[in-house]
């Protein structure tokens, strides 16, 4: 990335504490993703349905 790419962040407020934590996240997001891809881990149908049809999962009542 460079700084350009922040830039679209920063147009809507970010400041470099929030883009830092946007890094992080998404650090994190990728870097899990890529150890359960490594385990072999299969999602649910239901949590890889909301992922196909971008709907949130509800928690269990």
């Amino acid at each position: 990335m460079t700084e350009s790419d922040w830039q679209p962040l920063r147009d809507t407020g970010f400041d470099d504490s929030a883009c830092l934590e946007v890094g992080h996240i998404v650090g994190l997001f990728n870097y899990l993703t890529r150890l359960a891809d490594g385990f072999g881990l299969k999602l649910d149908l239901e949590t890889e349905n909301a992922g196909r049809e971008r709907k949130a999962l509800l928690r269990p009542q």
